[in-house]
């Protein structure tokens, strides 16, 4: 159980690694998530989304951005080692229907994510449009894979070093405009990517989900720590979400509780390569 069976770095920051985790695998849907924590019950925990999973083999697939003391530990583990706690599926799933035109937009790793949710509503019947945004074309990921199932496949970087030159809120305000709107967008990525997504379907009244990645602990809603405000309600992303109406978050009040910690971990990653550079 939760031994790694493949490990890839897919950029010098980004690691894709396909874990043993059958009863998780088993009761997965696109759109939830695992919290894991390494060594011991002191670890820190982190909430990961499911950016894959296979019933038959009984796999899940995580990918990861190396930012903190955690996820720097973890891309120091090897295929066969195992991850000491692995919890999930976690989260409601995503509400998979056929609603005509959809548009999934990933930014940065939130591509990874996205894949399961564009390969269900393909499923489901809809036409699928995937916006794929990445600030340099080093960074740009699931590509092919999106390839392979989307009808349409727009991929942007900041930079314009690889496809079209821009934010991915560009093509998505096109697709909002074109003749044949979409009946469903649906974002992740970088808090502020999804914000401005959710700005930019609000004038044409298309229903635009968000799925938020905060500050988790248990993953029970009993911490608070990944709470939220949606509609002027208070919310929490592990039970309630991850998904929420994106004209209804809050998200200059989520990215504020996002970075109340950023110090502390900063000082923490430094103590961690601090601590592997005496050993080594």
């Amino acid at each position: 159980m939760n031994r790694i069976i493949y490990k890839v770095k897919l950029s010098e920051n980004v690691v894709k690694m396909c874990i043993n985790a059958p009863l998780i695998a088993r009761e997965c849907r696109a759109g939830q998530f695992v919290i894991l924590s390494l060594n011991n019950e002191l670890s820190e925990r982190i909430p990961l989304t499911i950016a894959d999973f296979d019933e038959e083999k009984g796999t899940i697939t995580i990918i990861f951005q190396v930012v903190g003391k955690t996820t720097f530990l973890l891309e120091k583990l090897r295929e066969g080692d195992r991850i000491s706690n692995l919890l999930g599926p976690l989260g409601k799933p995503t509400h998979i229907k056929k609603y005509g035109k959809v548009v999934c937009v990933g930014g940065g790793i939130g591509v990874a994510p996205t894949y399961p949710i564009a390969k269900a509503m393909k499923r489901a019947g809809n036409e699928v449009t995937v916006i794929i945004g990445a600030r340099t074309s080093d960074l740009v990921i699931y590509e092919k894979e999106m390839s392979e199932l989307a009808d349409n496949l727009i991929v942007c970087t900041d930079d314009g070093s690889y496809g079209r030159k821009g934010l991915v809120t560009a093509p998505l305000k096109e697709l909002c405009e074109g003749k044949a709107a979409p009946d469903l967008v649906i974002a992740l990525g970088p808090p502020i990517m999804m914000k401005f997504c959710a700005e930019t379907t609000r004038p044409y009244k298309i229903q635009t989900l968000v799925s938020l990645n905060t500050i988790m602990i248990d993953g029970t809603g009993m911490c608070g720590g990944c709470r939220v405000t949606v509609g002027n309600e208070a919310k929490f992303v592990c039970v309630d979400g991850p998904e929420f109406d994106g004209h209804k978050v809050d998200f200059d009040n989520m990215i504020n509780r996002l970075n109340a910690y950023n110090e502390q971990e900063k000082h923490s990653i430094e103590a961690c390569k601090l601590n592997l550079k005496i050993r080594n």
